[in-house]
């Protein structure tokens, strides 16, 4: 499902990412992970103030902001954050990501994890993390001594 499939375009949750420079992090997030551009919101320059991805059914909005946004605030930029992306075949979306990454930055490929998922993640010219996510298993390898308590109290112990 795409966003444009969508009954209500504003239902769930949707992240808002700071750059600073908006209209090279729109560029690079469909260029490089085949993200949908919605709508961009350009200031008298020609540049990104904001816009709306999709990625598949979800939506992700960016905003171009620089150093005086975050003085104000009293801190020295945005930290990032990890997203995580769910996918049906994390080789094959590392394999085109990687070819549109090129030399540009660093990716270490897909590898298996004992929480039932394969996954590899690249940072964003923001500085951001994107996980691609394929789930491989229900089963989760917990360490010796861990514990998982779910809701309703039912719990299992590595």
């Amino acid at each position: 499902m795409d966003c444009a499939a969508m009954s209500s375009p504003y239902r769930g949750l949707a992240p808002y990412l700071y750059y600073s420079d908006a209209t090279a992090a729109l560029a690079w997030l469909t260029r490089v992970f085949g993200f949908t551009e919605e709508v961009r919101f350009c200031d008298g320059a020609g540049e990104v103030f904001q816009a709306t991805l999709c990625a598949g059914a979800a939506r992700i909005q960016i905003a171009g902001v620089g150093p005086d946004y975050w003085q104000a605030k009293g801190v020295d930029g945005p930290v990032g954050q990890l997203n995580i992306l769910y996918v049906e075949d994390v080789d094959d979306a590392y394999a085109r990501i990687a070819a549109a990454i090129g030399d540009e930055g660093e990716l270490d490929p897909p590898q298996d994890q004992p929480y039932g998922a394969r996954v590899f993640t690249v940072a964003d010219l923001g500085g951001n993390s994107w996980t691609f996510w394929q789930q491989t298993s229900e089963t989760v390898e917990l360490p010796p001594g861990w514990q998982a308590i779910r809701a309703g109290g039912e719990s299992s112990n590595g």
